[in-house]
């Protein structure tokens, strides 16, 4: 379900939108960019599994503040890697996938296939856009390895990692979740709380993460569900 893009309502009454500032007074804001946006239109096409399309969205705006919030990262790495991260699912057979990443699952071959796959098919797309080799290869060490393995490479990998476990905290991370498993959305918080919270590798991933956490911990209060 998208999020509620045009008012139901004006409770006040009057116009204010002539008030309302430009993006660039607000934190947080961004685009994708001519790059970005030439790499998400080939990559959008193998994102379509499992919401993965979504979540890769939903990553790479949390990426983009990850790589603001440290100057010395490469977000000319990090975005084009989150949005290429996981296009190699596409490349596994779809029924299979929950098998994958379910509780207790042991699927391993079907991570690693889908971070080699993937690799491959980014180094396409980039080559395709004309992106400069060096880039191509740091981008692919990146995606090649982004689930199995548990230690960074770099900084950009670190911040790549972090924001493809953060999507899992936000509501739409949650309701994904919820309905892979059937899960309430009490259950599903605290088996996504258990495989984020202790897996991330910034101190601004790790604050994001408690701020996500508590905003779905109203979410799912008695207190919150009784307000209706």
């Amino acid at each position: 379900m998208l999020p509620l893009l045009t008012p139901t309502r004006n409770d006040y009454g009057y116009d204010v939108t002539g008030l309302v500032p430009g993006w660039e007074s607000v934190l947080g804001a961004g685009d994708l960019g001519s790059e970005q946006q030439a790499i998400w239109d080939r990559a959008v096409g193998y994102l379509k599994v499992r919401s993965n399309d979504v979540h890769t969205i939903y990553s790479y705006g949390i990426a983009q503040a990850l790589a603001d919030l440290h100057p010395e990262a490469h977000p000319e790495v990090v975005l084009p890697a989150i949005l290429l991260h996981d296009i190699g699912w596409s490349q596994a057979p779809e029924g299979e996938i929950l098998d994958a990443i379910a509780p207790g699952g042991d699927r391993r071959d079907l991570i690693v296939l889908h971070e080699k796959e993937g690799a491959r098919l980014a180094r396409g797309i980039l080559q395709e856009l004309g992106v400069e080799p060096s880039r191509v290869e740091a981008i692919l060490a990146i995606i090649d390895g982004h689930d199995t393995r548990r230690e960074a490479i770099s900084l950009d990998d670190a911040l790549v990692k972090d924001a493809d476990k953060l999507w899992r905290l936000t509501p739409h991370g949650i309701d994904t979740v919820m309905g892979w498993f059937g899960l309430t959305r009490d259950e599903a918080h605290r088996l996504i709380g258990s495989r984020v919270h202790h897996h991330l590798l910034t101190d601004a991933g790790r604050t994001m993460a408690r701020a996500l956490a508590a905003v779905a911990w109203v979410d799912s209060s008695p207190q919150r569900v009784a307000l209706g």
